[in-house]
């Protein structure tokens, strides 16, 4: 039986749909143009899902059908339906979700009507229409629902990122929309796909499709593969899913939207890479974990993209000028890691690094709102320096987030970093040495974070001031202070949430978020990678204990923070990645993925279609305008003798007649 919070559950994203059509409606109207709506929605969605986080904390989890699209149609039809599963893992992003969308509602009220810009009521109601969206997608209880809200998201992040109504926003705007659908896609195919097989697309319960997945693999059950053998057919639908989680998550190749979508409001920015679309894509791999624990190849597939992705992103924010640009691909890295540790069966460690990423990341943007603010809406880091003596507190939160996102130790950044590389290292050592690739990469990614992070502080904030702007900043108030304290906190703090590495050695039970997540409704249906492939204990453990692998990405994140501050915390710093000279040309340009992805779109794809235009034109459209022509020739020269003329059709009989007897009395031999 349902407890009190989970009776009201659906207000958790309803209060925010509410925001919506108060700001788009009466937001002109209203005092700070709706903020005041979306504050007080996002602050009630904050307090329920506090609430029901603690009601799941009690043992309780919650899977309610809200609406079935195919009730009273029969018993033997596939199971549509909106329904709300609230467990561990949702009733944690509930709460993590509701919080950041709280705390970018305040700071938007000092960042925003700061600008002055137009508008305000469209961006409040955009901004309510994002949150509800993505708590919506949080709690839905089936892989239907959740693209619907997927797609819903998508609309919301093209509207935010193309607020200011620029050409260059306008552009950002559209290129996150088509990369991003590109990738849903696959993601609308994977979707059918598991409804064709298994009747359902459920992610808890004994009917749900990782448990009969399970089954089928056990040999319990069996489904319609449609001439696959069962473990490829699963593979083939995880990886179609991928597709939507790569593009949203910005991960390789479809990362390339997530730069320009600077040009949107830093506050949109923060919730974006933060809480809600970026994190939306980790987050259904989490959500479906019990269905990827089924194929190794699928997971393999997600920790080198992850792996890869990391350290790719790393190299290419190291020479960023711009300081959301440097942050924008520091999102990309990091889910690179989130990536990595699913992939490599760190359950726990990816959704611990979630969960962390958006403290700390929210944080930074934040941050780099108030000095955006200070210095008047300029962005470019060499214009700037000094700013620690003229934003203290901006500074000391910001250095926080900075220590979190570099995986210094006590910070959050540290301990979920820590425990991403070490699932990664200790599987690929038990037999699954494309997990090492995958280790290799996010630890050579380690100093680079270091290093680019530590840039952008002394860039930012050491030396002196390099412009008029810099030497006399603006003051900020609290709207913009209050959230960056709040967060500063929690960047410090919720590393301590799952030290597993200090857990392991000392036998304290100090690892609180690997158990709070085995209690969730998924688990029934999670036989986790290392159950499949190899256990964590081993000849691997033994090898490498955990204080070894943190030392070692310790050390690593320490030297780049050191080299950081050798070449920049100085009075007068200057640029030294010119002396990468080429190198330096390949970062800065991205890698010219861009420009590879324009050459596709133009120089292949628009041939193709070209090329199926003309084919659709000249022989499909062919075939069928010939075969009307035929019918249209034969129906006009019968037309003819239509006349109306009674002598004409009684002739027309006679002559028929007789060429029916000489056919009849040459086929009879009359003749």
């Amino acid at each position: 039986m349902a407890t009190a919070p989970f009776d009201i559950a659906p207000a958790i994203a309803l209060l925010p749909f509410a925001s919506f059509v108060i700001a788009l409606l009466a937001g002109k109207y209203l005092p700070k143009k709706g903020a005041y709506a979306g504050i007080l929605a996002t602050g009630g969605s904050l307090l329920l899902s506090a609430w029901t986080f603690l009601a799941v904390g009690g043992g309780n989890t919650y899977n309610q059908t809200i609406y079935d699209w195919t009730a009273g149609v029969g018993s033997n039809v596939i199971s549509l339906h909106f329904g709300i599963l609230i467990d561990p893992l949702a009733a944690l992003m509930l709460v993590i979700v509701s919080l950041v969308s709280f705390l970018v509602h305040v700071f938007s009220l000092g960042y925003m009507n700061d600008e002055g810009v137009e508008g305000l009521a469209r961006y409040y109601s955009e901004l309510g229409l994002f949150t509800g969206s993505m708590l919506t997608f949080v709690f839905s209880d089936n892989l239907l629902m959740s693209f619907m809200f997927f797609e819903l998201i998508g609309l919301c992040s093209y509207l935010l990122i193309g607020f200011y109504r620029t050409e260059s926003a306008a552009s950002a705007a559209k290129k996150a929309f088509l990369i991003t659908r590109f990738g849903d896609y696959f993601f609308l195919v994977g979707t059918v796909g598991v409804l064709a097989t298994f009747g359902t697309a459920t992610f808890a319960g004994p009917n749900s499709f990782p448990v009969v997945a399970q089954n089928v693999l056990n040999g319990t059950a069996s489904v319609t593969t449609f001439g696959f053998a069962p473990q490829t057919w699963f593979t083939i639908l995880g990886l179609l899913v991928l597709g939507g989680v790569i593009g949203k998550s910005a991960q390789f190749p479809l990362h390339t939207w997530l730069p320009d979508a600077m040009e949107g409001p830093t506050t949109v920015s923060a919730l974006i890479h933060a809480a809600t679309m970026v994190a939306a894509g980790v987050y259904l791999v989490a959500r479906m974990y019990g269905f990827y624990a089924l194929s190794p190849t699928a997971l393999a597939v997600i920790a080198l993209i992850g792996g890869f992705t990391a350290l790719f992103a790393a190299t290419m924010g190291a020479v960023k000028d711009d300081i959301k640009r440097v942050l924008a691909y520091s999102t990309i890295s990091q889910y690179g890691y989130m990536m990595l540790a699913l992939g490599a069966g760190g359950y726990v460690a990816g959704v611990f690094h979630l969960m962390n990423h958006a403290f700390f990341k929210a944080l930074l943007f934040l941050g780099a709102g108030s000095v955006i603010v200070a210095m008047a809406h300029e962005q470019n880091m060499w214009k700037m320096g000094g700013l620690k003596r003229e934003l203290p507190l901006t500074y000391w939160t910001f250095v926080a987030g900075a220590l979190a996102l570099a995986a210094s130790v006590p910070f959050s950044g540290f301990w979920s970093k820590d425990e991403v590389l070490y699932t990664a290292l200790t599987n690929g050592l038990n037999g699954h040495p494309l997990l090492l690739l995958g280790y290799a990469m996010g630890l050579l990614a380690v100093p680079l974070t270091g290093f680019y992070t530590f840039r952008m502080v002394f860039l930012t904030f050491h030396g002196e001031p390099r412009s008029e702007q810099a030497k006399s900043p603006h003051g900020v108030g609290w709207t913009i202070k209050a959230p960056l304290a709040v967060l500063g906190i929690l960047a410090t703090v919720t590393g301590l949430f799952n030290m597993s590495s200090v857990a392991e050695l000392t036998n304290a039970h100090i690892d609180y978020l690997a158990r709070w997540l085995d209690g969730s409704l998924a688990s029934t249906s999670t036989a986790h990678y290392g159950d499949l492939l190899g256990n964590f204990a081993g000849y691997a453990a033994a090898a490498f204990s955990p204080l070894a692998s943190s030392a070692i990405s310790l050390v690593l994140a320490l030297l780049g923070v050191g080299v950081a501050w050798w070449l920049y915390n100085v009075p007068e710093p200057v640029e030294h990645t010119e002396k990468l000279g080429s190198v330096k040309t390949l970062l800065v340009n991205n890698y010219y993925q861009d420009e590879y992805q324009v050459w596709l779109a133009e120089g292949v794809t628009a041939d193709v279609a070209r090329g199926a235009d003309k084919f659709d034109q000249g022989v499909i459209d062919g075939i069928v305008n010939g075969a009307s022509s035929v019918s249209l020739f034969g129906g006009n020269r019968v037309q003819r003798i239509q006349d109306g003329v009674v002598t004409n059709y009684a002739a027309l009989l006679t002559l028929s007649f007789i060429v029916l007897l000489l056919v009849v009395g040459l086929a009879g031999g009359w003749f």
